[in-house]
């Protein structure tokens, strides 16, 4: 992780997103990793590259790991790609 991608920031970002957004994660593990059965997902760790959650699928818990389309600078990066993504993954949806 870059100084500017601490385990702190990784922890409060995953925090946050497991709390308040359970279902963007889901979307998410279905859209950018390929889980399209998956009923429950978290968000493990953050770093500059991607993102690494477990999801659930038929029972078992499945490790996804997602690569960002490019590298990440800070958690406000962060934040406005984790947006962009699902915005993205929803309009795919319908």
């Amino acid at each position: 992780m870059s100084k500017n991608f601490s385990a702190d920031i990784s922890s409060r970002i995953c925090q946050h997103m497991n709390d308040d957004h359970a279902d963007a994660i889901v979307i998410y593990a279905k859209a950018f990793g390929g889980v399209t059965d998956a009923i429950a997902a978290q968000m493990l760790s953050i770093d500059s590259q991607g993102m690494d959650l477990t999801a659930q699928v038929n029972g078992e818990t499945v490790p996804v790991r997602i690569q960002f389309d490019r590298v990440l600078v800070d958690a406000e990066d962060a934040h406005q790609t984790l947006i962009r993504m699902v915005k993205q993954a929803r309009v795919k949806e319908k």
